[in-house]
C-alpha cells in the first residue's frame, strides 16, 4: 500500500492545476499528456515543438530532481515483463485516441471546464480502475 500524504499530493494537485492553467493561458491548449507526447512525433514539427518537447521534459526531470534532492531513490514497482508492458501501453495508447483524450486531458482540464464529453469519460476512467482494482486484489489474489 502507498502511503498517503497529503502535503505533497495537495502540492502536485496544485502544480498540476498551475501547469494546466498557464498552458491554456500561453499555448491556448489543453494539458492533455497523450495529445502534447503525440505530437512529438513526425510530422508535427511547428512553432510549438519546443514546449511541447519541454513539457514533456518536465514530466521527466521533475521526480528524478525530486530524488536528486531527497537523496533518496524513487520508490515504483515496475513489471519486467517487458511485452506486457508494450501491450500494455499499446492498449492506453488506443484508449487515449479512442476516447479523444487521456485522463489528465478529460480528468483535469476537461472536468475543469464543465464539459459533459470530459466527465463521461473521466467517470469510465474511473469505473474502469475500481473494477480492475476489485478483480486483480480480490479475484486474482494480488
Amino acid at each position: 500500500m502507498t502511503e498517503f500524504t497529503p502535503w505533497a499530493s495537495l502540492i502536485g494537485g496544485v502544480m498540476i492545476g498551475l501547469a494546466a492553467v498557464l498552458l491554456m493561458l500561453w499555448e491556448g491548449r489543453i494539458a492533455g499528456i497523450s495529445g502534447i507526447a503525440s505530437r512529438l512525433l513526425p510530422p508535427y514539427r511547428d512553432r510549438a515543438f519546443a514546449s511541447r518537447f519541454g513539457f514533456i521534459a518536465g514530466i521527466i526531470a521533475a521526480p528524478l530532481l525530486m530524488s536528486w534532492l531527497k537523496g533518496a531513490p524513487i520508490s515504483q514497482t515496475i513489471s519486467s515483463n517487458v511485452p506486457l508492458m508494450i501491450v500494455a501501453g499499446l492498449i492506453v495508447g488506443f484508449g487515449a485516441v479512442w476516447g479523444n483524450g487521456c485522463t489528465s486531458g478529460h480528468g483535469v482540464c476537461g472536468l475543469s471546464r464543465l464539459s459533459p464529453r470530459s466527465l463521461v469519460a473521466t467517470m469510465t476512467f474511473m469505473v474502469t480502475a475500481f473494477v480492475t482494482v476489485f478483480i486483480v486484489r480480490h479475484v486474482m489474489g494480488g
